[in-house]
């Protein structure tokens, strides 16, 4: 019998902030915090635009966009869903779903990012989407025609504001955007501090650790069960796989 298999297993895991991780994560979804900008973003869309002005801000969009792929309603359910929200907004109308595609086809993405902290805390992390069952959109936005398209995303702990991302195809696997997340993130953010990342065991990799070490980043990576404690070319993963061994790991 191996050594240790009568043991009583004991899991380690803080069942109170994993539960608040994913609580925090629905939040980070459907935030309505766009209807409190909501006034001010139109004018400024609208300010020296010809044409028809618009009557959705671009906040209001992405907001669609996250409804439109997370619950993989069509378009013209999602404009059911948002005729419900809209009967407690008053003085707005609920957009068609032309209206929808249209805007969501047209949607570009910019990361305002002046108000955050000097000494960020991240979470990288990545989803699919399989294009076969989304619609024009997809082969539309990212010219691809079949499969699945992965977003890669750097997220402010803080904040829930996304500070990187990447979008590929499936074969691309997700350390090999770790690199290009933290430097698209110090860029974009003017170059302020990383203290500590968070990823799942996707980002247990030699060369992640050694370019948080390289960046002076504390790891919050989930260590793989199986990891060796020997450096195998990375020393500083080597010492955090240690100290998982030593007191666990909490998420």
């Amino acid at each position: 019998m191996p050594r240790g298999w009568d043991k009583k297993y004991r899991h380690k895991r803080n069942w109170v902030n994993y539960n608040e991780h994913l609580v925090k994560r629905g939040e980070l979804y459907l935030s309505l915090d766009f209807l409190q900008s909501w006034d001010e973003e139109i004018r400024r869309m609208n300010s020296g635009k010809r044409g028809r002005p618009f009557l959705y801000p671009d906040s209001f969009i992405r907001f669609t966009a996250i409804l439109y792929h997370v619950f993989s309603l069509p378009y013209r359910q999602l404009e059911g869903v948002l005729r419900s929200l809209f009967r407690y907004l008053k003085g707005a109308k609920s957009p068609d779903y032309t209206t929808l595609f249209r805007r969501l086809s047209t949607l570009d993405i910019h990361l305002n990012l002046t108000d955050l902290d000097d000494n960020m805390v991240i979470a990288v992390d990545s989803t699919g989407v399989k294009v076969t069952n989304r619609g024009e959109w997809i082969r539309h936005k990212w010219k691809v025609k079949r499969g699945w398209i992965k977003l890669h995303v750097a997220v402010d702990v803080k904040s829930g504001k996304i500070v990187s991302y990447r979008i590929t195809t499936e074969k691309v696997g997700d350390n090999a955007m770790f690199k290009p997340l933290i430097e698209d993130a110090y860029r974009n953010t003017g170059g302020k501090k990383i203290e500590r990342v968070y990823g799942d065991g996707a980002y247990d990799t030699r060369s992640a650790f050694n370019f948080m070490e390289e960046k002076n980043i504390q790891p919050a990576i989930k260590i793989r069960k199986t990891a060796s404690t020997r450096s195998r070319g990375s020393p500083y993963r080597a010492r955090h796989v240690r100290e998982y061994k030593r007191v666990g790991y909490e998420k």
